[in-house]
């Protein structure tokens, strides 16, 4: 495999892994402020099938916490391969939190307005 590269794509909401300047995967987010408590809601994350079984999605998701957690964001976890990967990386269990309602009613009133 070509060398893989994780980027964040802060125009896009998301951090990507590609390869050969492909973009192969991605953790994509949107950003959520609880009354001035900066939030990421992580809500799924992607590799392209025929590069599955490499560790790139943990490589990514890897990547996307340490720079959420480094900007001072609280990191909500939607996604299950983020759920996943929290519950085996409790380093990262301070800047978790509960995913609520609320943050669900944001992500269902962010997607009806891209549609």
């Amino acid at each position: 495999m070509q060398d893989v590269t994780i980027r964040h794509t802060p125009e896009r909401q998301r951090f990507e892994v590609l390869t050969g300047g492909n973009v192969i995967g991605k953790a994509v987010y949107k950003e959520y402020d609880a009354g001035g408590s900066p939030q990421r809601i992580f809500y799924h994350t992607v590799i392209d099938e025929e590069y599955g079984g490499q560790g790139l999605a943990g490589k990514l998701v890897k990547a996307a916490l340490g720079e959420t957690v480094g900007e001072g964001r609280a990191i909500v976890p939607v996604c299950p391969f983020i759920k996943k990967y929290l519950r085996k990386h409790p380093e990262y269990a301070d800047a978790a939190v509960a995913t609520t309602p609320a943050h669900l009613e944001f992500l269902d009133a962010a997607s009806a307005a891209r549609a």
